[in-house]
Parts: C-alpha cells; sequence; structure tokens
C-alpha cells in the first residue's frame, strides 16, 4: 500500500495500528524493504508506535480513575443505596 493511501496512524484504531507495526517490522526482518522506502517505512513505524502508547496511556488514566473510584468510600462514610448490589 503507497504511504500516500495509508489512513493516518491518530485515525486507526491500536489493533490496526499494532498489525501495521507488524507488517513493517517482518518486512525489515525478511529484508523486503526497498533501501528507497526504509526511511519511510521506520517514519510510519514510529508515528504508529506513539499512537498506540498514547492510547495505552489514556486508557492506563482511565482505568485507574475507574479503579479508584470504587477504593474510595462515599464521603458521608456510609452505604449508599447505590452501593448495595442487590
Amino acid at each position: 500500500m503507497a504511504a500516500s493511501k495509508k489512513k493516518p496512524a491518530k485515525n486507526l484504531s491500536f489493533g490496526e495500528a499494532v498489525t501495521e507495526v507488524e507488517d513493517i517490522l517482518s518486512g525489515l526482518e525478511d529484508d523486503n524493504v526497498d533501501i528507497d522506502k526504509l526511511g519511510e517505512e521506520v517514519r510510519r513505524a514510529v508515528e504508529l508506535i506513539q499512537v498506540c502508547r498514547g492510547k495505552l496511556e489514556k486508557t492506563d488514566a482511565e482505568v485507574r480513575q475507574l479503579v479508584e473510584g470504587l477504593q474510595t468510600p462515599p464521603a458521608d462514610g456510609g452505604v449508599s443505596e447505590e452501593d448495595v448490589p442487590f
């Protein structure tokens, strides 16, 4: 796929970005990358990795916030009706 036809990295899902990085790495490992396109492929891989890292950091922060909310008792220290699972 030509670079101009690839979706912008920021528009890819995490899974799509990881798959593309794996494809690029596979091509590099198998020496299937034209030397004239090597820089372009590495640049794309770096961009994809940065997008993946950002998505992981965002998800990590969201999960930590959710878990923290579970561990914080209500302000009055009592149990509310919303806290009872049944």
